[in-house]
């Protein structure tokens, strides 16, 4: 008697279990640690990863990545509730510069914002976001 097997195919869902298993240790970790977080996913179709936190001197930052058409959608935001403020910023991917830049909040709200989109690589990505500003320090990680 032969035996044969057949083919698999490799499908998305074990990337998103094991990036929902990164994602839930690296909150663990962050939570023990003292940091603020917060994650959002709200089921496979919103892959959505968000974390906040406080800067060293009374702003606050919010770091959120998601996919989208197979790469990285990161938004990274400054809120220090002054307008007017010249922050600069630099965005990195696994360790190596992506961007980087200045900002100027603005509006009612003192804050602002970058988006960019990155690649999207074969294991988990880690994307850090981190602003400054006249010793003022924001920085936000999400491994995705």
């Amino acid at each position: 008697m032969t035996s044969t097997t057949t083919p698999t195919t490799r499908t998305t869902q074990p990337r998103r279990i094991g990036r929902a298993l990164v994602v839930g240790l690296a909150l663990v970790g962050a939570v023990g640690a003292g940091t603020t977080s917060a994650s959002a996913r709200s089921g496979d179709d919103d892959d959505r990863v968000i974390r906040t936190g406080a800067c060293t001197a009374g702003a606050d930052w919010k770091l959120k990545v998601k996919t989208d058409d197979g790469r990285l959608e990161v938004e990274g935001e400054i809120d220090s509730n002054v307008a007017g403020q010249r922050w600069r910023w630099t965005l990195r991917h696994n360790g190596s510069v992506s961007e980087r830049g200045t900002g100027t909040t603005g509006g009612r709200s003192g804050s602002f914002e970058v988006e960019r989109k990155i690649v999207d690589l074969a294991d988990t990505d880690t994307v850090t976001f981190r602003a400054t500003r006249d010793g003022q320090v924001c920085r936000g990680v999400v491994n995705y």
